[in-house]
């Protein structure tokens, strides 16, 4: 055996012993803390290393299926393989479950002696392993079993706090989207079935030749379905918002890094691998479906005042670009160009990976900013950049890297992404073509409206004064916590600085799903310049970049120290109009930063206002004034609340079949065979 395969076994016996020590400890809640998360951080390190090792050295390409459990039936065994992409997404999961374990051990004390850690820490790992056999399955089964445990898992920790109703109600939510989802992929999975008559996934690669274009088409959109659920992608993006915010930060962080992306594993591994030749109009879909979902998803995120629902739309924003990025990708499997499918497959990787790294940092921030305010409010924040300088610090390296600003990760992967769009305006003849420069110019207005969101999310929480007593007494987190975000913050530097090391490693992944594996055309000068294959495609070097800029540094330091030696410096208060002197209630708020944007795009938002006022003893002196704006969720409003509506009608009058007579239930069975046996003659 392997040694990566030896990792990946010592991380999946980790993630047991810290959910078995933190069950058996749980009385003992700091040891059962300690225990669970700390086990939980070993087995992420060493199921990281093992993932790395296997892309970097080719082993992940030639590893073939291991089946430990085989059934009386022919097609029942369940199958372990770790093939290039498996091991991608388990690089992923385990990067963030190590660095998201470290900050809970902080974290999680908050809860010492209301709350019993030990199932947090077990269901944590729990969840931790279930992710990781989605991503290693090699057939329908292994896969379909570690889906519903990874959905129930994640459905008691969202409920972990299930004292709040607002909780209570969205993991519900959840539970039922997820099932929804999973009732798709398994209808999507018997599609495939009925032609390969294997349930493995070797047995499923290539199986769309086999099937008749109804069935493909059938499979594809059952697949987009359930594994859309799943990524949050509009219009089957409502639960996200809605479970990520409730629950505890460092479960959002995972959610939102890794759940969602088996979403992502899903489209890939099934419309590369298993339906095989995708028309136009596939790829097509998913382009749009993705250029809606990055736009609407930061258009909602500027709206938020609650700083973890703001980082929730973005996820939708994020799952979008990076579902533009395979969209793109399999149009150019279906005209012919592998070269641009590679390379468009690439970018969403990367922005995959990207984004597990700076958003569990933004979610981590989030966390201890709610750790130690006690609100996820922004209107209730500010000033907390003197009280918690190293988190704010952090903080805003992960919103610069979201913003898609350079020198850090998410300038990379958007700008391959921007090289794969513009290259395929000439890639067909067919007026789809037209949906290339068009997902480009969206994709640079989301990269705008991401900038100013987190221009609003970091300086209305950080900057300026403090806007409530909590803000005020707001001190900063442990070390285990900061440690935890730390990491992060550095792979997003690592990611971004050097992108062709990593885009080295995605090569077998390339060469798996497109036959391309590219690598060796992204670089330039020895891998200190990233380039996009192509006659007419750019080139950058963010390193370079980097060096450049702090160069400009020296100068103003230089200048000082000459200049400088006898200058004065004098202090005195900021100038505040001639009053009494700088207030919070003189400050930007986070309603006030956003109503342009909301009075432009008003047709999409809809937006209601809400003036309350309180006069003294005539109208025009005013004690006090109170105003609320709130903004519609057009998908929920319009189409999700009249579907419960009508569902919840129609069950009330199916509800008068049970009559709760023996008779009548066994008229029912005597009626439906005898319906049968007639369709059956």
């Amino acid at each position: 055996m392997d040694y990566p395969a030896i990792l990946l076994i010592v991380a999946a016996c980790a993630y047991v012993a810290g959910m078995a020590g933190a069950l058996l400890l749980r009385r003992v809640g700091r040891l059962a803390l300690s225990v669970g998360f700390g086990l939980a951080a070993v087995g992420g390190a060493c199921g990281f290393l093992s993932g790395v090792t296997s892309l970097a050295t080719g082993q992940a390409a030639a590893r073939g299926a291991v089946t430990f459990w085989s059934g009386p039936a022919p097609n029942l065994r369940l199958v372990i393989q770790a093939d290039p992409l498996s091991c991608f997404f388990v690089t992923i999961v385990s990067m963030l479950g190590a660095a998201i374990a470290i900050y809970s051990l902080g974290y999680s004390g908050a809860y010492l002696g209301r709350k019993s850690v030990g199932l947090l820490a077990a269901l944590y790992n729990a969840l931790l392993l279930a992710t990781t056999l989605t991503f290693v399955a090699g057939n329908v089964w292994v896969f379909l079993i570690a889906w519903e445990m990874m959905a129930l898992l994640a459905y008691g920790l969202v409920t972990f706090e299930h004292e709040d109703r607002e909780t209570r109600g969205a993991a519900v939510f959840y539970f039922i989207m997820s099932h929804i989802d999973a009732v798709c992929v398994m209808l999507g999975f018997l599609v495939l079935f009925q032609a390969a008559g294997d349930f493995s996934f070797d047995g499923l690669r290539g199986v769309g030749a086999k099937l008749s274009s109804g069935q493909r088409d059938t499979a594809f959109l059952l697949f987009v379905v359930g594994f859309g659920i799943k990524a949050g992608l509009v219009p089957l993006h409502v639960w996200l918002p809605v479970a990520h915010p409730v629950a505890p930060s460092n479960v959002s962080a995972l959610m939102s890094g890794v759940l969602i992306k088996t979403g992502i594993y899903g489209i890939a591994r099934v419309c590369f691998e298993f339906l095989g030749g995708p028309p136009l109009w596939w790829g097509a879909l998913l382009l749009a479906l993705g250029t809606v979902s990055a736009v609407l998803g930061v258009l909602y995120a500027l709206m938020e005042h609650d700083l973890k629902r703001l980082l929730a739309y973005h996820s939708i924003e994020n799952i979008g670009i990076i579902v533009m990025g395979l969209g793109a990708s399999l149009m150019f499997v279906s005209t012919g160009h592998p070269v641009l499918a590679a390379l468009a497959l690439a970018a969403a990787l990367y922005h995959t990976i990207n984004h597990a790294s700076f958003k569990g940092l933004l979610f981590l921030g989030a966390g201890s900013v709610l750790h130690a305010t006690h609100t996820r409010n922004m209107e209730e924040m500010g000033g907390l950049v003197k009280r918690m300088p190293q988190t704010a610090m952090l903080f805003l390296l992960g919103a610069v890297a979201i913003s898609a600003l350079p020198p850090l990760n998410g300038f990379v992967s958007e700008w391959l992404t921007y090289q794969a769009l513009l290259q395929g305006f000439g890639s067909t003849d067919s007026l789809l073509r037209l949906m290339f420069p068009v997902g480009g110019a969206m994709l640079a207005l989301t990269g705008a409206l991401a900038a100013a969101c987190f221009v609003k999310a970091f300086g209305i929480s950080f900057l300026a004064q403090p806007r409530s007593q909590a803000a005020e007494r707001a001190r900063e987190v442990p070390a285990s916590m900061r440690l935890g975000m730390a990491l992060l913050a550095i792979a997003c530097l690592f990611l971004g600085l050097f992108p062709t090391v990593f885009l080295g490693w995605l090569g077998p992944v390339m060469n798996q799903l497109t036959g391309e594996a590219l690598a060796g055309r992204l670089s330039l000068a020895g891998g200190w310049v990233l380039a996009a294959p192509g006659a007419n495609a750019g080139s950058v070097s963010t390193a370079a970049m980097t060096l450049f800029g702090l160069s400009f540094l020296l100068v103003p330091l230089f200048l000082r120290r000459m200049l400088g030696r006898r200058a004065k410096t004098v202090r005195g208060p900021t100038w505040d109009c001639g009053l009494q002197g700088l207030t919070p209630r003189m400050e930007y708020s986070a309603t006030g930063f956003s109503k342009p944007l909301r009075m432009i795009f008003k047709a999409l938002f809809r937006p209601h206002r809400e003036v309350q006022r309180e006069y003294e003893f005539s109208p025009y002196f005013a004690r006090s004034l109170r105003f609320e704006s709130h903004v519609e969720e057009v998908f929920e409003e319009r189409i999700y609340r009249p579907t419960r509506f009508w569902i919840l009608r129609v069950s009330r009058r199916v509800r008068a079949l049970q009559q709760g007579s023996l008779q009548v239930y066994l008229l029912y069975i005597f009626l439906t065979l005898l319906g049968l046996l007639l369709w059956a003659v």
